[in-house]
């Protein structure tokens, strides 16, 4: 677990320093191969975004199960918290066996 945590976060921060939102971290976009390299992938909800320039995002983004509190109450202004919020549920999974926060509804 707490290798696969570290490639994890290696990787959001590779995005971040460069400007890219992932907004759908779960754990069926992490894709690892036979010697334990753990990938980011489905780039299809990611976004740049200037944390100098702020300006307005969809809060429609991040599979429910995985969505920090902030984009359930509407957010339009969010940040790399966002990806960490569920890298945070990511790791709870792991530890639990299984999704901690499963909902069908917001």
């Amino acid at each position: 677990i707490k290798c696969y945590m570290k490639q994890l976060l290696l990787g959001l921060d590779h995005c971040h320093s460069r400007g890219v939102l992932h907004r759908d971290i779960k754990g069926s976009n992490l894709l690892i191969d036979n010697n334990g390299i753990l990938q980011i992938a489905d780039f299809g909800l990611a976004t740049f975004f200037n944390p100098d320039k702020k300006q307005p995002l969809t809060s429609r983004v991040v599979t429910l199960w995985y969505r920090p509190p902030e984009l359930l109450l509407g957010a339009t202004e969010y940040d790399v918290a966002v990806d960490l919020w569920s890298t945070g549920c990511i790791l709870a999974e792991l530890l639990a066996g299984k999704p901690i926060m499963p909902g069908r509804t917001e």
